[in-house]
């Protein structure tokens, strides 16, 4: 009865303290991205130029938001959304491995006992004040009291653990094979989806005593390989290269792993020899060994990145269609030389620009027709790309507004400006389309076979319009523009003539009134990317081009 009460104890406390440290993990990250704001973005996005700077960049972000599977599955996002190359994204993914040691060296500090007031201070910041500022202060400050407090509680269950014969015998076995204790760190981590908390425990448990130095090191390596899990999730669906990006990180750590177990007598030779040398505390000497483990990685792997990007290549194939976001003409030099030059790079990257709304259109209607996941997923990354380049090219243009415009450059800049804001007007009506279909899809809602037809019939329209906008825009081609104009006549007529060729299935009951919406709405839709290709063209015609 006894023992049973006390395994109720140690289960009780042990996962009651590690839901609190994992509460406190995350309000601790959350808290510091908060305050952080887009500027991690802006790191992962301007630092990696060169796989060096990546790495910092990685280490840089995952303090910040103490989560090295945070980092990664942001670098994932932003190599499936073409802000940054795969290879780029392999320094950051290194990075962020010594990044995430930081939370361990937190968790030596023996400042535990002071985990209640600091919990107390983050309340009284959150609750008594207006300031956001102050209120994302106190979310990290309350965080990180809470991850003390959980570890408390979780030290307090562990500590039972030394006398039971089953836990000494698995430890003992862990230390008689090492394969066991990468295991055993690998799947926990990929159960509790934090390879902080895993150390953490680590930590408690050697503290406690009731594992060995020789026995904890090889589950720190499981710890590191488990918690790749969370980016391989994130990558389901996205790019070949972010798909490549969050296997970089599986196969990084299984690398590390590896060798480091292959001279594990040595390793834990070191850490002891750092732990005498600096009399260090049980939970600082996992940190080391932890900190230790990932720096040394990186240095013996960083020199041979390009390696590891033609493994991980060869075991993720296929061709990366990957959009790129930059602006790739919008060089700022220009506007201080000669503001003609730089509207004439605004215009060309405008082109691309309108190039991509082309590509979103045929990608869109791809997904219409065969409701396959791809094309709605390139569409949406077409679309994310022509928000970024609306931004760029009008702040581009907003900066040589500044400077003193010739009557004809002035006009052209209004002009270009005007397009601009059309071209980003399209990509909203074509991912209108694209949410038009995912709720038609989750709704199961049919279209009739005369339906698809008309709506293909649009598209092609739809698209050659946008099309031949782009091209009377590129070469100031006045015949393209009129035709243009013509085309988009014909479209307000097919979307009148459809709209009653609906009703008319409607009321002979061959589609039910959802899906005449979802069908009314996608022809309006199109209606109205004609209506912004015809803005662009009477540009053209009106000569401020």
């Amino acid at each position: 009865m006894t023992e049973s009460i006390d395994l109720q104890s140690i289960l009780f406390e042990f996962i009651g303290g590690l839901g609190i440290f994992l509460l406190g993990i995350k309000f601790m990250g959350d808290g510091l991205q908060k305050f952080a704001g887009d500027r991690l973005r802006d790191i992962l996005d301007r630092f990696t130029s060169n796989p060096f700077l990546g790495v910092l960049a990685g280490i840089l972000v995952t303090v910040l938001i103490q989560s090295s599977s945070g980092t990664t599955v942001l670098t994932v996002a932003l190599v499936n959304a073409g802000f940054m190359t795969f290879r780029q994204a392999i320094g950051v993914i290194m990075g962020a491995n010594i990044g995430t040691t930081i939370t361990a060296f937190i968790i030596g500090l023996d400042i535990g006992e002071y985990a209640l007031p600091i919990i107390a201070v983050g309340c009284f910041m959150l609750f008594f004040f207006k300031s956001q500022k102050i209120n994302v202060i106190g979310q990290a400050i309350f965080g990180f009291g809470a991850l003390f407090f959980g570890l408390g509680l979780m030290s307090n269950g562990m500590k039972p653990l030394r006398s039971l014969e089953a836990f000494h015998d698995l430890t003992v076995n862990m230390s008689d094979n090492p394969i066991l204790g990468v295991v055993i760190g690998t799947v926990f981590t990929l159960i509790v989806q934090s390879s902080s908390a895993t150390v953490g425990i680590l930590q408690g448990l050697f503290s406690e005593g009731a594992i060995t130095l020789h026995a904890a090191i090889p589950v720190l390596f499981g710890d590191n390989i488990g918690t790749t899990i969370t980016a391989i999730l994130a990558s389901i669906g996205t790019s070949v290269a972010a798909r490549r990006a969050a296997f970089t990180h599986v196969t990084f750590n299984v690398i590390g792993t590896v060798i480091f177990m292959i001279i594990l007598g040595f390793f834990v030779s070191f850490v002891m020899f750092l732990q005498s040398t600096f009399n260090l505390n049980p939970e600082m000497t996992i940190a080391f060994a932890h900190g230790s483990f990932n720096i040394a990685n990186t240095i013996i792997q960083f020199p041979f990145i390009g390696a590891l990007a033609w493994i991980v290549t060869r075991i993720i194939p296929g061709e990366d269609v990957t959009i790129e976001y930059k602006p790739q003409h919008l060089d700022p030099i220009f506007i201080e030389q000669s503001p003609t030059v730089a509207l004439d790079q605004a215009k060309s990257e405008i082109i691309r620009m309108g190039e991509y709304s082309v590509k979103g259109l045929e990608e869109t209607s791809l997904y219409v027709m065969t409701q396959q996941e791809k094309h709605s997923e390139m569409a949406m990354q077409i679309e994310g790309a022509l928000n970024n380049l609306d931004r760029e090219i009008t702040n581009y243009l907003v900066s040589i507004s500044s400077k003193t415009l010739s009557e004809a450059d002035s006009s052209k800049h209004t002009a270009l400006m005007d397009s601009v804001r059309d071209i980003e007007r399209i990509g909203d009506h074509f991912e209108n389309i694209i949410e038009l279909m995912e709720y038609k899809i989750s709704n199961k809602i049919n279209l009739t076979e005369h339906a698809h037809e008309d709506l293909h019939e649009m598209f092609d329209l739809t698209i050659s319009t946008v099309n031949q906008a782009v091209k009377s825009l590129e070469s100031l081609d006045r015949e393209e523009a009129l035709a243009v104009i013509q085309k988009e006549d014909q479209i307000d007529k097919m979307e009148r003539s459809f709209r009653k060729k609906h009703i008319i299935r409607m009321n002979e009951a061959l589609c039910t009134g959802s899906a005449g919406i979802v069908f009314v709405d996608i022809i309006s839709n199109l209606e109205r990317i004609g209506d912004h290709a015809v803005n662009i063209a009477e540009e053209v015609l009106n000569g401020n081009q």
